[in-house]
């Protein structure tokens, strides 16, 4: 299996976890608690070849690099990627991967809210700007 890299959106609750090929092949995302989070990226460590660690790099993201840096047990690199606008665009992808059904196609696009949380979404928006930013 080629390098992977993880996708991880910080947050103070919840934190939105994503694992993407260089080929952009995405294998797996979700939205773990804030508290799981260590735990969550290490055993997503020993299913995939994990490289690179993408992080955004507003709100709790210092805090977070910290934290990864010395909870995880021989971290990867960490990348911190702008964040800007992750959170419209992720509503807009959560529609392209998720079509609206029944009463949802009806709301104008502006107005529909995704049904639960998207930060893993905003975790796999991370990875493909640190992979465009290299392909530059």
């Amino acid at each position: 299996m080629q390098p992977t890299i993880l996708g991880f959106d910080p947050g103070r609750d919840k934190c939105g976890i994503a694992v993407m090929g260089l080929d952009r092949t995405l294998y797996c995302h979700q939205v773990v608690l804030a508290t799981e989070a260590i735990a969550a990226i290490e055993q997503l460590r020993q299913q995939f070849p994990i490289s690179l660690i993408v992080i955004g790099d507003q709100t709790t993201a210092k805090n977070w690099k910290q934290k990864l840096v010395t909870k995880l047990s021989e971290p990867p690199s960490i990348v911190m990627v702008d964040e800007r606008y992750t959170s419209l665009e992720a509503r807009d992808r959560y529609w392209q991967m998720f079509p609206p059904q029944g009463l949802q196609q009806l709301l104008p696009r502006g107005l529909r809210q995704p049904p639960k949380p998207i930060d893993d979404i905003v975790a796999i928006l991370l990875i493909e700007r640190y992979l465009s930013r290299l392909a530059q």
